[in-house]
């Protein structure tokens, strides 16, 4: 169901040919909207439908920034392929804004025609349901409508031919010549639309999933869906359902399409997205009260790399090199956070401070993180097996595995049980690990660790020698942002008193958004490990601060240079390795 944040002023049988041929806001708009409304013409269909007296004229981007973030009433418009744009509009009336997607079915009421259509597709289904390869199936199908259509510019208006018309004289919206059903152009590239997006899709969440700019999907229940953006926060979609009849016909659909159906006695699924998004459904009143609920995570397919975190504010660069020190000579290092703080973004941001020759294991049960390099093995666990020859696959068994894998470095999604033991017992013999943990302070991630299930010795907990410590905090300026708060050094652990002890390297400083270097000239890690490996004497082990300010200089010439993405990051840094400047 449609939850626009306003009633479009045109009635769907006439608002095609009034907007397309006689829009009376073309010439109002800035030249680069006029382009897009030329090659895509629902867009212009939509454009005339809003109330421009009370919203204006969006503006329309080719790219969003960073600098947005934090904009008051934005109407703004940006493309998210070449089949649809989203509208981010001010909602004056609450915390949020709304996200409205645009498609080629806009305004146009479409479901008679595809319920049609469908009915008779199925009456033919045997001419494409043994074609496998999606592509293939999807253009069968559109042949096969294209048998029972006809395409009218007048569909909608008077007919010219008596053969054309019906009883009164004119055309039916249900109106069928030969048993050929009769479509405007706008309703029929509307149809084949919702096919593809049906077949290839996830439907309704289609433009969602495709926008690279969206961080989290929600469906709570009743209502509309909400979502998270990168760049405007927490925002309210057009989208969502009003009865629980059609919310749980498209919960089961959507775990059919991903294939982990959901029932009354197993009404709750996770799952991983074709694109590696996270899924979870709950299915059912009777264990969601406002109706059956989903929660989609998503994951862009290309990281963030470190000099755009930086630029986001989440570290700085002192930070930066301070740990591709630190991972280049193989400490152990655990972030931890809370959910959504941050972890696994910073977690694969990092990975290129891993020397280019380096051979890498990561074991996951849902693959997030996302390596550089080309000696990567990504292990993934295996649940549920489905047939009787396949057994299933734990982190704690991909860990084993990994061991004989001989790997410089193994990455750990995510400690949550007995894999943290072995975890720690690689450590103990040379294994570098890297991992993300649910804690939000160091003595919290301790306490974890050596409770119960996960039940590290304490005497093994040493062997960790960094903790990053991410947060979702509120800036000064009263905006949220994500940011390293703490990077900790654990220094050893007292037998005879039990304790630990720890120093913080860094500090986040909330009253100026600023970070402080507080191990500097005075680092554990730094003089008292990494400086003997690189054979400096205990009276030129300060010397070692000297190449992180170089090496801080370097990520900063980086960026000056415009390079920002994660693989031109990665393969800069490579060259540096190469070269000697990262050595």
């Amino acid at each position: 169901m449609s939850f626009l944040p306003f009633e479009p002023k045109l009635e769907s049988s006439s608002c095609e040919r009034i907007c397309l041929s006689r829009c009376q806001i073309r010439e109002k708009m800035p030249v680069d909207l006029q382009e897009q409304c030329k090659k895509s013409q629902y867009l212009l269909r939509y454009l005339c439908g809003i109330p421009l007296d009370t919203i204006g004229i969006p503006k329309y981007l080719k790219k969003l920034e960073r600098s947005m973030k934090g904009m008051k009433n934005p109407n703004l418009l940006y493309s998210v392929d070449k089949e649809m744009f989203i509208h981010i509009m001010a909602n004056r009336q609450d915390i949020r804004d709304y996200y409205i997607p645009i498609e080629p079915n806009c305004y146009l009421e479409l479901d008679n025609f595809l319920e049609e259509i469908e009915t008779r597709m199925a009456d033919s289904v045997e001419e494409f349901e043994d074609i496998s390869e999606t592509s293939k199936r999807i253009e069968a199908m559109f042949k096969l409508m294209d048998r029972m259509v006809i395409v009218h510019e007048n569909a909608n208006k008077p007919a010219n031919h008596a053969k054309d018309r019906n009883d009164s004289g004119s055309f039916s919206s249900n109106r069928k010549i030969n048993k050929r059903i009769v479509l405007t152009p706008a309703q029929y590239n509307g149809l084949r639309y919702l096919i593809r997006r049906k077949v290839d899709g996830l439907g309704v969440l289609e433009p969602m999933i495709r926008d690279p700019y969206l961080e989290d999907i929600s469906c709570s229940g009743l209502g509309p869906i909400f979502a998270e953006h990168r760049i405007f926060g927490g925002l309210r979609t057009s989208i969502g359902f009003d009865t629980h009849d059609s919310l749980d016909k498209f919960v089961i659909e959507l775990a059919e399409n991903i294939k982990h159906p959901v029932t009354f006695r197993n009404p709750c699924v996770d799952a991983t997205l074709a694109d590696g998004s996270r899924i979870n459904i709950v299915f059912g009143t009777d264990v969601s009260k406002r109706g059956s609920n989903f929660t989609i995570r998503k994951f862009s397919p290309t990281p963030m790399s470190i000099i755009e975190l930086i630029q986001s504010g989440a570290l700085n660069y002192e930070m930066a090199a301070y740990l591709s020190l630190i991972i280049q000579e193989q400490m152990n290092i655990f972030i931890a956070g809370e959910t959504a703080s941050g972890k696994t973004t910073l977690l694969n941001a990092i990975t290129t401070f891993i020397p280019p020759e380096s051979k890498v294991v990561s074991i996951e049960d849902t693959p997030e993180v996302q390596v550089p390099h080309p000696n990567w093995i990504r292990g993934v666990t295996r649940g549920s097996a489905k047939t009787a020859e396949a057994s299933d696959i734990s982190m704690f068994d991909l860990l084993k595995a990994a061991l004989r894998q001989r790997p410089n470095f193994i990455i750990i999604g995510e400690i949550r049980g007995e894999e943290g033991a072995i975890a720690f017992q690689a450590m103990q013999s040379g294994h570098a690990c890297m991992s993300t943990f649910h804690a939000a302070s160091v003595t919290k991630l301790i306490q974890r660790l050596t409770g119960n299930p996960i039940n590290v010795p304490k005497a093994y907990v040493d062997n960790l020698n960094l903790v990053i410590i991410t947060q979702m905090v509120r800036l000064p300026n009263g905006l949220p942002a994500r940011r390293v708060t703490n990077i900790s050094e654990i220094v050893g652990y007292d037998s005879v008193s039990g304790t630990f002890s720890y120093i913080d390297s860094f500090n986040w400083r909330p009253l100026d958004d600023t970070f402080l270097f507080k191990g500097n000239m005075n680092s554990y890690l730094l003089e008292e490990r990494i400086a003997p490996k690189r054979g400096l004497p205990p009276e030129k082990r300060q010397q070692i601060y000297a190449k992180v300010k170089q090496r801080a200089e370097i990520l900063k010439r980086i960026y000056a240079q415009k390079i920002t993405s994660f693989q031109d990051v990665h393969q800069v840094l490579s060259k540096a390795y190469r070269d000697g400047y990262f050595r």
